[in-house]
């Protein structure tokens, strides 16, 4: 372990033990949660899922951050990211149960709030699919983009806010990594039964359970983002 891993780690357990070890902390989050949960989305996910991303890279080069790597216009991108999928929380949460009951399941949207039951894990399996084979796919091209505009622009806020070339950077996406990895391989093998967990939560951990998640959706579309440029240097 290098001295960048030790701090690194050090740092994170720290963090946890706030939590863990001082009631008070915890108290506090719950209750700014309920009060302001789009405010804490955007936090959780800036900080969590701009954690995974770090990672992939010290995965990739031994390092945290580098130079154009742009840790805080990625933390902005992915707090906003976190409020659109606490957006998409509400929908579908709401709207699987109900497309159940319109297929004539009935009491599935109660169930999606009560306590375990083969009716709810039915309901959270409805809104896992739901949700990450239409939303999903969305939100991971637009972080694409995203990212790809973060590097181009040397990593930095500015060059963040300045108009995005949307048009340019989705043709030129390695849409073969983005099929073949990040949307058919992850999605049904691991978004989907991951986020099946999470709707099974009750509902005030459903969004701190998907920032956690958010540390791997950061290494999976970092390693996608490797494979497009090995992919690259193959052909």
């Amino acid at each position: 372990m290098k001295k960048n891993d030790f701090g690194f780690l050090s740092g994170i357990l720290a963090v946890a033990a706030l939590f863990i070890f001082i009631p008070q902390v915890m108290e506090w989050y719950m209750k700014f949660n309920k009060e302001h949960g789009m405010i804490m989305s955007f936090f959780k996910f800036a900080l969590l899922a701009t954690l995974g991303e770090m990672l992939a890279l010290r995965i990739k080069t031994g390092f945290y951050n580098q130079p154009g790597f742009g840790i805080l216009p990625r933390m902005i991108v992915w707090g906003f990211l976190g409020i659109i999928i606490n957006i998409a929380f509400q929908i579908f949460s709401t709207g699987g149960p109900a497309f159940l009951a319109y297929l004539g399941i009935s009491g599935a949207p109660d169930a999606m709030n009560g306590s375990f039951s083969i009716l709810k894990l039915l309901d959270a399996f409805t809104v896992s699919v739901t949700m990450n084979l239409t939303f999903a796919p969305v939100m991971m091209t637009f972080h694409k983009i995203t990212d790809t505009h973060i590097l181009q622009t040397g990593g930095s806020v500015k060059g963040l806010f300045s108009p995005i070339p949307f048009a340019s950077i989705f043709r030129n996406i390695n849409w073969d990594v983005m099929w073949n990895f990040i949307f058919k391989k992850t999605i049904p093998f691991f978004w989907i039964p991951a986020h099946t967990i999470t709707f099974l939560l009750p509902t005030e951990f459903r969004v701190l359970f998907a920032a956690v998640l958010g540390i791997a959706l950061g290494l999976i579309l970092a390693i996608g983002s490797q494979k497009a440029g090995m992919e690259v240097i193959k052909s």
